[in-house]
């Protein structure tokens, strides 16, 4: 047998083997990404609910647009509130990452909800689209803020990160009850990504083996991936909408929210953080970050 043709086999019992773990493990990395729990962040001496912040909560659980629940905090402002802001957590995070910054937003007088998007935190639910399914679920926490909370319709504002952005940013585009979007480290579509991630995981940019998960995962969780897509769906928004992005983000590129930036309608505004990378933009810019962010919602949150 000829060196070449025992190196071309090779190769196809390469591609076979590849294939067939990726067909298995694939859709489980992407449908199930693994939870980030309390032990994560009390390793990191982070706050692990309002009440370590010495802020009124109210917990609760409410119904997704499945059957999944999701569980929420809402924390209300001092009176008289300037409106509130809902929280979208990242992949495989959850809403105590967002305490930080709903601390900002309470010291401003904003009311704050943070919630676990489903499969993730606390919250039920068996898959993650990354915004197919879970932009219906903001519409849910928006009628909760409405139901419960009494919440003008002008006074709601979503701050999505990562997916939450990507989810925020969708469901702005079928949801005409929030007045301002701040997406944070957006992706452009579930396909580029996922790409992305494929290649910095296992190195190999083959776009057949991202196809085959994608084809499986669709399976699985009976949605539509070409429906993930911010960058359309931005096309759709006719409310102010601040994209941030850390220069330095090695999980999402930031010329994705140049992109979604350029595709956006006004008014719009771009706010770029030099030597910031995905998860440390606040840490980074620090009281610019909040300035920028809490000035965005007071002048649209009228």
């Amino acid at each position: 047998m000829s060196l070449l043709l025992i190196l071309f086999i090779a190769i196809v019992l390469f591609l076979i083997t590849t294939s067939l773990v990726l067909l298995v493990i694939g859709p489980v990395m992407m449908l199930n990404p693994h939870r980030r729990g309390n032990e994560y962040y009390a390793e990191r001496s982070h706050p692990l609910s309002p009440a370590d912040m010495k802020l009124q909560f109210n917990d609760f659980w409410f119904q997704s647009a499945g059957t999944a629940q999701l569980h929420a905090w809402f924390i209300p402002a001092e009176e008289p509130a300037r409106g509130t802001i809902l929280y979208l957590h990242g992949v495989g995070d959850n809403k105590i990452s967002g305490l930080p910054l709903a601390e900002v937003f309470h010291r401003h007088q904003f009311n704050v909800m943070l919630y676990d998007s489903r499969a993730h935190g606390m919250s039920e639910g068996k898959y993650c689209t990354y915004g197919y399914y879970e932009r219906h679920d903001v519409k849910k926490a928006i009628d909760i803020l409405l139901e419960r909370h009494q919440t003008p319709t002008e006074k709601i504002g979503v701050f999505g990160t990562s997916m939450g952005a990507a989810i925020a940013v969708q469901a702005a585009a079928i949801e005409p009850r929030i007045a301002a979007v701040v997406a944070e480290g957006c992706f452009t579509n579930l396909r580029t990504i996922t790409v992305d991630y494929q290649k910095r995981l296992i190195r190999l940019p083959w776009h057949f083996l991202r196809n085959l998960v994608m084809k499986r995962s669709e399976f699985l969780a009976d949605f539509d991936h070409h429906e993930v897509s911010p960058l359309r769906s931005v096309k759709n928004i006719h409310v102010p909408i601040l994209f941030i992005h850390g220069k330095n983000d090695t999980f999402i590129r930031y010329q994705y929210s140049e992109e979604l930036y350029a595709a956006a309608n006004e008014p719009k505004k771009l706010y770029l953080i030099e030597k910031a990378n995905h998860t440390d933009i606040h840490q980074v810019a620090q009281r610019e970050y909040e300035e920028r962010v809490v000035r965005f919602f007071e002048q649209w949150l009228k």
